[in-house]
């Protein structure tokens, strides 16, 4: 009897433990499982089987959507390998109207090979002054033709933004 007692009790501790540092310390991870629509929770879902979680296959420029708080926006990522560079549209929630904001660059993070690109605004032509729909970055680590995974980054109207995205096989060789 006792030593089950003392088993529960060392159970309950680190149950305790684990709800504390876990639950306290980072409150997005822990919303994963139940909220989809959050920025971290439909990503992983989206490298296995694109058609669930969006309605599209791919984004209106063909290129790899990530969501942008819970569906606030989207944002499109195409990288040309050949000119080691990537672009980025902002999309609406529909994820397939552009829709231009007003910053001068957004963050691109992508694990393997780890990479930091800064993307500069590169505005379209109906975006209105001071803002931007499209940015582009150049990086030497873009030229390695594989999927890349990782995260967009941004601050639209002092609030951040940030999704990820897992790049599909393409079915076309350059």
């Amino acid at each position: 009897m006792n030593v089950n007692q003392t088993r529960m009790f060392g159970m309950a501790l680190i149950l305790f433990a684990t709800c504390v540092l876990g639950c306290g310390a980072q409150p997005s991870p822990s919303s994963d499982a139940t909220a989809t629509l959050k920025d971290h929770g439909h990503s992983h879902e989206q490298g296995h089987s694109r058609e669930e979680g969006h309605s599209q296959v791919a984004g209106p420029h063909d290129g790899t959507i990530a969501d942008w708080g819970g569906g606030v926006f989207h944002v499109e990522l195409i990288v040309d390998h050949d000119k080691q560079d990537a672009t980025v549209y902002v999309l609406g929630d529909d994820a397939k109207t552009v829709m231009p904001i007003a910053t001068d660059e957004i963050q691109l993070a992508i694990k393997s090979p780890t990479l930091q690109v800064t993307m500069k605004a590169m505005p379209q032509e109906n975006d209105p002054e001071g803002t931007a729909s499209r940015f582009v970055g150049n990086h030497e680590g873009l030229g390695t033709a594989q999927e890349y995974e990782g995260t967009i980054t941004g601050v639209v109207d002092g609030t951040p933004y940030s999704g990820n995205f897992s790049e599909a096989a393409h079915t076309h060789h350059h």
